[in-house]
């Protein structure tokens, strides 16, 4: 029989549906993908924005990594996401909690995975984060930037989701015995840089992080003498070293709840009145969705 008129293999018809991929065909393309993208970066064949931030190292390293935290460590659930806006500005806030900061990069994959239109979240950090040479360069690859309002103002005009925690190290750095209290929200420039650009508001609250790394002490001079906003004392850190940097299996949930128009108030920017009122409201929704949230996870280590 000549060759061209030979039949097709079986399981293939011209026009039918492809091949089955073979055992090896998944790892051949993980690596011809790896060999790409490390052809890329040695070359500068990428891009970034004026704020340093990487989406395709994003993508490729950090969130692969914080995924197997939140989707297996930590078993972590998320609701509201319908609040968070499908495109345009909005600025996320939420309560800070865990002697590590570990809460704003689980909240940024964990949006970025399950929000429908996979936004980023933009994340402004504390100025020490950005003194600290390996840290901050990480930090701009993955889109945070310094937590200022020219720096947020910018990014919401140019229509990015942001997110901030406005308790700073007043969160991070409280002792177990006061998990799940909100701290003072300090001046309220999340809110200013919202009314500004008439973005806005979306509350978030997120249960876990507090377990992560119970601080049950704080030694102030050691911190002072590391120029450190606390120095925390754990159940595992500093006694077993290394290992004690593992953060405890928490069971985590996030709500994000409706979000707060600013558009109306835009013209009330400067006035400290409607900016404290506006904080107090926010502080006081993620106080009760803790309180919520609280209940429906009676056990902080269960499924």
């Amino acid at each position: 029989m000549d060759a061209a008129r030979s039949p097709a293999p079986a399981g293939h018809e011209p026009g039918g549906p492809a091949v089955p991929d073979q055992p090896g065909d998944h790892w051949d393309r993980k690596v011809a993908a790896g060999l790409a993208f490390l052809r890329r970066r040695l070359s500068g064949d990428y891009e970034v924005d004026e704020f340093g931030f990487d989406p395709e190292l994003t993508e490729a390293v950090f969130h692969p990594l914080l995924r197997r935290l939140y989707r297996d460590w930590f078993r972590t659930e998320v609701t509201g996401l319908e609040h968070v806006p499908a495109q345009g500005a909005g600025l996320v806030v939420g309560n800070h909690s865990g002697t590590v900061a570990l809460d704003a990069l689980i909240l940024s994959t964990a949006l970025h995975d399950q929000h429908p239109s996979h936004r980023y979240l933009r994340l402004l950090g504390a100025d020490l984060v950005f003194r600290m040479p390996v840290v901050s360069e990480i930090a701009r690859k993955t889109g945070g930037t310094v937590a200022c309002n020219p720096d947020a103002e910018r990014l919401l005009g140019a229509g990015e989701l942001v997110g901030v925690f406005p308790e700073g190290f007043k969160g991070i750095g409280k002792l177990y015995s006061d998990r799940y209290k909100l701290q003072r929200f300090g001046r309220g420039g999340f809110v200013s840089a919202a009314l500004r650009t008439g973005t806005p508001i979306v509350p978030v609250a997120i249960v876990g992080g507090e377990e992560i790394y119970p601080m049950l002490a704080d030694i102030k001079p050691l911190a002072r003498l590391l120029k450190l906003p606390y120095f925390p004392i754990t159940p595992t850190f500093p006694w077993l070293g290394p290992l004690g940097m593992v953060p405890l299996p928490s069971k985590w949930l996030i709500e994000f709840c409706p979000p707060i128009p600013t558009a109306h108030l835009t013209d009330s920017a400067d006035d400290p009145l409607v900016v404290f009122n506006l904080a107090d409201q926010v502080r006081e929704t993620i106080q009760q969705t803790l309180h919520q949230l609280l209940e429906r996870r009676p056990d902080p280590f269960g499924p």
